[in-house]
C-alpha cells in the first residue's frame, strides 16, 4: 500500500522504515512506550503490520502498526508523528489513511487504547467499547 498527498507518502513496506528512529520516538517520547528496548521495538515491527510516514525526500516523520491476522481483528497501536510534523493535520490524514487500510482487510472489530487522543480517533469511528464486561486483560510486571 503506498498512498501519497501533499508531498508525503505512507507506506506499509516495512524495507522504507527507519527503525532507529522508531525506537528513539517510542523508547523516549511517546507516553506509552518510554523505555521500551531496541529488540521489543524489533520484535513488535516483525510481528505486525508496519504503517510508515515520509516526506518527499524519503525522511520518516510517522509511524503506526496493527496487530492483526488480516481477517477479523486489528490493533492499532504505536500511533506517531514526529512533534515537528505536528499541527497541519499530517496526524489526522496519517490515521485516517491507515484505518481505511485496516478496514479493506475485512477486519470486523478494531481496537486501540489512548490517553489523549480520543478526538482524533473519534473522527474515524472509534468510540468506547460496548460491551466492556467482556473484555479481560493479563497485566504482567513490567508491562
Amino acid at each position: 500500500m503506498e498512498i501519497a498527498h501533499d508531498g508525503y507518502l505512507i507506506s506499509d513496506d516495512p524495507a522504507r522504515l527507519d527503525i532507529d528512529v522508531v525506537h528513539r520516538w517510542l523508547s523516549e517520547d511517546a507516553y506509552w512506550s518510554l523505555g521500551r528496548t531496541a529488540e521489543t521495538t524489533r520484535g513488535a515491527i516483525a510481528g505486525s503490520v508496519n504503517f510508515g510516514l515520509y516526506t518527499a525526500d524519503g525522511t520518516q516523520v510517522g509511524y503506526a502498526r496493527a496487530v492483526t491476522d488480516r481477517a477479523t481483528f486489528a490493533w492499532l497501536c504505536d500511533v506517531y508523528v514526529d512533534p515537528a510534523a505536528r499541527g497541519a493535520g499530517l496526524g489526522t490524514w496519517f490515521v485516517g489513511a491507515v484505518c481505511e487500510e485496516i478496514g479493506t482487510w475485512g477486519t470486523r472489530r478494531v481496537i486501540l487504547a489512548t490517553r489523549d487522543a480520543h478526538g482524533l480517533y473519534a473522527k474515524f469511528g472509534f468510540g468506547a467499547l460496548v460491551e466492556p464486561e467482556r473484555w479481560m486483560e493479563l497485566r504482567r510486571q513490567g508491562m
